[in-house]
């Protein structure tokens, strides 16, 4: 084997040492910020009952697949912290953040507001995961990761201002794109959401915001029943709002046909300064919540239309944030195409 370094290795080192000798800092590729994953053990403390499929187990698999791109070198893990109260009500009424404390406290077994099973341990769950998001916006806008990954649970994309529901408690990406806002400026934010399940949260609270472009690929008729190609939003975020349903074995065709006829275009219009994914892979086939068809190699395909997306707006920044996905083993080999894809 040769030991003599790569001709990019070479140019690399040259490069470092001209600069350090003019005095300027080293920002060598391998020194450069590239790609952060996000995860909390507390996110673990949410225990639904039973043989419930939002399982602790899901971030289990999720970060088998991280270390194991963590050992090749390919990204690094970060420890986030909890989210405030503050910034919970970036995005939901004081009633609803008293209601998930109260009922948690008082040992419900589901939250009265919707299809949301809920333990002990889920308020503190529920705050890591939104603080994770956070904080991978933080490290994204403050250039110490090009782009980053939060491996959280429970998800957040059904859950609105006032109301959670479909296995959500707090929208954890909303508060993140809010969070962008309020602490960086951010006036124009994508938010891509590949779930086989319609993001109504996301789109409710946005709905005439103006700030977000969310585009939304979902199966249709299918749970929570909303997102239909209709719904455009209204006011300043009137046109924002893009919804594209398709029938049960949608595959690739149908969903990486929208992202590249409908998202692109749209997103040259918008210029969004952050895009965010809302990852979901129970659009895979094979998941017990979906009847889509997507591939491992279709994730990694629609990780680069958006990364192309960021790249030509958003200098690079890229926050993906977990929904769904069921099946343990699907779900590991989604994210290593995903996150792998991030982290080329």
């Amino acid at each position: 084997m040769s030991l003599a370094p790569s001709r990019r290795t070479f140019l690399q080192q040259a490069s470092g040492a001209l600069l350090s000798l003019a005095g300027v800092p080293l920002t060598s590729a391998a020194q450069s910020p590239t790609t952060q994953v996000f995860y909390d053990p507390a996110t673990l403390r949410h225990e639904p009952a039973g043989d419930h499929p939002e399982r602790p187990k899901r971030l289990d698999a999720v970060m088998t697949a991280v270390r194991e791109l963590e050992r090749q070198g390919r990204l690094s893990v970060a420890t986030p912290r909890p989210a405030t109260d503050d910034e919970i009500l970036l995005v939901h009424t004081p009633q609803y953040l008293r209601l998930v404390r109260t009922e948690i406290a008082t040992g419900l077994r589901s939250l009265s507001t919707g299809d949301t099973d809920i333990s002990s341990g889920s308020f503190a769950a529920a705050l890591a995961a939104a603080g994770t998001v956070v904080s991978a916006v933080d490290a994204v806008m403050n250039g110490r990761a090009r782009n980053s990954f939060c491996a959280v649970r429970p998800p957040g994309h059904h859950a609105s201002q006032g109301r959670g529901m479909g296995f959500c408690i707090f929208n954890n990406i909303a508060i993140g794109a809010r969070h962008a806002a309020r602490r960086y400026g951010v006036e124009r934010i994508l938010i891509a959401d590949w779930d086989v399940h319609h993001g109504n949260g996301t789109q409710e609270v946005f709905w005439s915001d103006g700030s977000v472009l969310f585009f939304d690929t979902h199966q249709r008729p299918w749970y929570p029943g909303t997102g239909s190609a209709a719904e455009t939003g209204e006011g300043k975020g009137r046109g924002l709002m893009m919804n594209r349903p398709f029938p049960a074995g949608a595959g690739r065709n149908e969903i990486l046909g929208a992202y590249r006829t409908d998202l692109v275009p749209a997103a040259e219009r918008f210029k969004p300064e952050l895009v965010m994914i809302s990852a979901g892979f129970d659009s895979r086939a094979g998941d017990p919540l979906g009847q889509f068809t997507l591939t491992d190699a279709d994730f990694s395909d629609l990780t680069g239309i958006v990364a192309e997306i960021a790249r030509v707006h958003a200098r690079g920044r890229i926050v993906s944030v977990i929904e769904g996905g069921y099946a343990l083993d699907g779900l590991a080999r989604a994210v290593d195409a995903h996150v792998g894809r991030l982290s080329a």
